[in-house]
């Protein structure tokens, strides 16, 4: 069996190697690349454009996490606080630990843009770039016109606001679209050039599994892509090669994930990160893997329908490629099944989607490309025809949907900074407090600016709540807060008002005076101060005249821009909201 080195797998030989009348005709194959890579992430990046400075609030714990981690106090989620393992993608956390000791995350602005804006902003462009790059490599294998397929690519996902706003949300989708399309790329390489079975193509599939494992929790699902494609293409006489490839993959994988659990266990005790155990993931059930209906109704069903047909089509021919498109099929099909198994959570516009829409474009774009290099001229023209005519209604929808979700984007990191973090802050000055806790269910933006000891409710940063949300236990969830925890400060809202049932207890009444409600959801969702925390009946007077000018101010730009610039740092003991 032929061994090659990484390079060879990647489809590029050495320049050393290359006679010199090769190299311009090299150079010459990789500026239309290069131009197809940029363009497409020119596209990509210009649909982000219209979101602004918008940044999802649970990224903003991952970016708490970081400080901690840059500023040598561990894994906690502000100063103080005890070590829980409140996020649940090291890989990406690691990335920007790197940026903020290097000074270009979480310091100040760079060229007049807040740094936590800008970093994971620009990381996410060139992470994109990456991927069409791996695009590129792939379609160079299949297509005499790569750089077109890497430019159509590029333009759906430029397309697609479910790729684009999260992967620019601050959030770890990007890097893990680029991982996991690099183990797509490659094994779909290995199988068309017949050197799946090389050691070093299984280290580095196994690797990859290992970076995508430790980018998101289902990201376990994808060491299973290599296995799967050897074991599909398994031939007695290659049994032993075949069982050894396997075996360096799984241990590639095994190996640094293996030594991430441990350091887990031996630093909180537990197995399974805290969002994981609030989230409280079950066992797919049949009717989970319906939700893979979710995909094309936003897809545009015309659209899913032409792209199976002309997969369909590659498929059914005879065609020298179609091991490498079943090959391809295998990682997407494993995106699908995570996708659908996945519990869903409140975000909105498919954030669980990220591979499969790069995936299923690369996927479409080659299968389509091969339908058109096999058909006549008239063929080519009502194909092409066909495929416009599919896109359109489904570029429609698109439009809707990102001028819906830039009119309300699910909720922004400076809101809660804001709202959760400042305002609180002032709460506790006009009270003259030194110290205390607030109890609240948004715990990303806030961690970065409150100095209060924050209590999550959602249970992604403590422990004791992770496991009463994944029991169940409401009555426990509210005698702990009643009972043990006593914070100075309670923030509810719906849907945690009914949920829980924190904010209909009526320990509430009895322990606490409501300070500010909020001003679309009214009683008996808003901010409540523990009452042996106020003096004297001024004290609280002051407290409500600071709430109603400076909380309901907040509460009134919820949605708009100036909820998306809130100034050009986040610190610790901040009052003004959108400080610089």
């Amino acid at each position: 069996m032929t061994t090659v080195t990484m390079g060879e797998t990647l489809g590029s030989d050495s320049p050393d190697a290359e006679p010199a009348t090769q190299q311009p005709k090299r150079r010459a194959r990789l500026l239309p690349a290069a131009a197809a890579v940029t363009g497409g992430t020119t596209l990509i990046g210009m649909h982000a454009l219209l979101y602004g400075n918008w940044l999802i609030d649970d990224a903003a714990i991952t970016f708490a996490y970081a400080r901690s981690f840059a500023d040598g106090l561990g894994p906690v989620v502000q100063p103080g606080a005890p070590a829980v393992e409140g996020y649940s993608n090291p890989t990406w956390t690691a990335l920007l630990v790197l940026g903020r000791l290097v000074g270009l995350f979480d310091h100040g602005t760079i060229f007049g843009i807040p740094d936590y804006v800008l970093f994971p902003k620009v990381l996410a462009l060139l992470l994109c770039a990456g991927i069409l790059a791996a695009c590129h490599v792939a379609a160079a294998r299949v297509t005499q016109r790569p750089w077109l397929a890497t430019l159509a690519v590029g333009g759906l996902l430029a397309i697609t606001p479910s790729f684009v706003i999260w992967t620019f949300s601050g959030l770890e989708n990007p890097l893990y679209a680029f991982l996991i399309t690099w183990m797509a790329v490659l094994v779909f390489r290995a199988v068309l050039d017949d050197r799946l079975l090389n050691p070093k193509l299984a280290l580095a599939m196994g690797g990859l599994a290992a970076l995508a494992a430790l980018t998101r929790p289902e990201g376990l699902i994808y060491a299973g892509v290599y296995p799967l494609i050897v074991l599909g293409t398994l031939r007695r006489a290659m049994f032993g090669a075949c069982v050894r490839n396997i075996l360096l993959s799984v241990a590639a994988f095994a190996v640094p994930v293996g030594a991430y659990f441990a350091w887990r266990y031996a630093t909180f005790g537990q197995l399974l990160s805290s969002p994981s155990v609030a989230k409280s993931q079950d066992l797919p059930t049949l009717q989970d893997f319906t939700r893979a209906g979710e995909l094309v109704d936003y897809a545009g069903a015309p659209a899913v329908l032409v792209a199976v047909l002309v997969i369909g089509m590659a498929l059914a021919r005879p065609a020298w490629w179609r091991r490498g498109l079943l090959a391809l099929l295998v990682p997407l099909g494993l995106a699908v099944i995570a996708y659908t198994v996945l519990e869903p959570d409140w975000m909105s516009q498919l954030r669980f989607a990220t591979p499969i829409w790069v995936l299923g474009a690369l996927t479409a774009t080659l299968a389509a490309a091969d339908a058109l290099r096999r058909a006549r001229l008239r063929g080519r023209v009502w194909i092409t025809a066909g495929l416009v005519g599919v896109l359109l209604p489904t570029t429609a929808s698109f439009a809707t949907a990102t001028e819906t979700f830039r009119a309300q984007p699910d909720i922004s990191a400076c809101y809660v900074a804001d709202r959760f973090g400042r305002i609180f802050n002032g709460y506790a000055d006009v009270l003259g407090l030194s110290d205390g806790s607030l109890l609240l269910p948004d715990l990303g933006g806030s961690a970065l600016t409150s100095r209060l000891h924050l209590v999550d409710m959602a249970g992604l940063t403590n422990h004791r709540f992770a496991e009463l949300v994944s029991d169940g236990d409401l009555q426990g969830q509210r005698d702990y807060v009643f009972d043990e925890v006593k914070p100075t400060f309670i923030h509810t809202r719906e849907p945690w008002t009914r949920g829980n049932g924190i904010g209909l207890d009526p320990r509430l009444a009895r322990d606490y005076y409501p300070v500010h409600y909020d001003i679309y959801q009214g009683t008996p969702n808003g901010d409540w101060v523990r009452k042996d925390a106020v003096p004297n009946q001024a004290a609280l007077d002051g407290l409500r005249a600071y709430a109603t000018e400076h909380a309901t101010e907040v509460e009134r730009n919820i949605g708009g821009w100036p909820r998306r610039q809130c100034g050009n740092t986040l610190e610790r003991g901040q009052t003004t909201t959108g400080q610089s």
